[in-house]
């Protein structure tokens, strides 16, 4: 009996590796809630402030606003040596 217990693929291996496996998963949850914690907190933000919105909008989809200038400034080109 205690054979089988400790060496069987049903016995003791079979609940450590499912322990494992538990502890994983809870951190992986645990991870993701974080997450969603944060990107909750965002979309509140985003929903309440239009300054946020706009924020968003400017740093992700490169928005300009009408009374604004765009100014693009481009390196000079390095002279190749020869």
């Amino acid at each position: 009996m205690q054979g089988q217990l400790w060496f069987s693929s049903d016995g003791y291996r079979k609940t450590r590796d499912l322990r494992a496996a538990v502890a994983e998963q809870r951190e992986q949850n645990r991870v993701l809630r974080e997450r969603n914690t944060a990107l909750e907190a965002e979309v509140i933000n985003l929903k309440n402030s239009r300054e946020a919105a706009e924020e968003r909008a400017r740093s992700d989809l490169g928005l300009i606003g009408k009374s604004e200038t765009f100014y693009q400034v481009v390196p000079a080109a390095q002279a190749v040596e020869q």
